[in-house]
């Protein structure tokens, strides 16, 4: 039945999103994360993106990144992360980017544990080398999740979860973009999570607008320490 309802909500986002050409794609992502406490204060993650323009083809981006991450107390963790990120000419075959870019962040995520709704507030500062111009931005991210069958995410529980993100740099125009994502997802055990959804990407500049339409699929791994202390994680990605 589980596997129905994956298989069910990737196939409405992609097959919506397939008719409409140049306005799809697919968005992987897979993440391996070493969670902190308050005995283990410093922890890591890793992660791995990549899009396609339209369905499964047109490579259009691909990244890579990770971070050192802080334990705060149960509500805060501040993390400080880089990565290279890379854009495509989607109508040519494969070759070398044509957007190269390196980049430094650093953030803050506040959790907010009310009974089943679980509440993620992340706030992100960037620096940004693209093709050897810099640049800053600063995100802001919304993230809700709801376990149905569990009033805790934790092994064998479903849930839904929906996302908004601001993007604002500090040149005219300061808004940049904005993305929305609702999808469903399935803890399997302490480490595995899923999820799968529709993200759509609104992006605004002075020369015009335009947005386009993700089939989200992903798989997230959480380390655990052998003697570390039992707590409630948001199943989130770090981007």
């Amino acid at each position: 039945m589980l596997k129905r309802c994956f298989f069910l909500l990737f196939l409405f986002t992609s097959s919506s999103t397939f008719g409409q050409n140049s306005k799809v794609g697919i968005w992987n992502m897979a993440a391996i994360i070493l969670p902190g406490d308050s005995i283990h204060r410093w922890g890591a993650c890793a992660e791995l993106q990549n899009r396609t323009n339209n369905g499964f083809k047109q490579l259009q981006y691909f990244e890579v990144k990770g971070g050192i991450t802080y334990y705060i107390d149960k509500s805060f963790t501040a993390l400080v992360g880089t990565g290279r990120y890379d854009t495509y000419d989607f109508l040519a075959p494969p070759k070398s980017p044509t957007i190269k870019e390196n980049r430094l962040y650093e953030q803050i995520t506040s959790n907010q544990f009310l009974y089943r709704l679980k509440i993620e507030h992340r706030y992100r500062a960037e620096q940004r080398w693209i093709n050897g111009l810099y640049r800053n931005r600063f995100r802001y991210r919304l993230n809700l999740f709801v376990p149905l069958n569990n009033t805790k995410i934790e092994a064998k529980t479903l849930f839904v979860s929906a996302a908004d993100e601001l993007f604002l740099n500090n040149k005219v125009p300061n808004f940049e973009r904005n993305r929305v994502f609702a999808g469903l997802g399935y803890q399997l055990d302490r480490s595995w999570i899923v999820q799968s959804g529709w993200l759509n990407q609104y992006n605004y500049s002075l020369s015009g607008t335009n947005d386009k339409n993700y089939a989200i699929l992903m798989f997230i791994y959480r380390m655990h320490r052998k003697n570390g202390l039992p707590r409630e994680y948001m199943p989130s990605m770090t981007d």
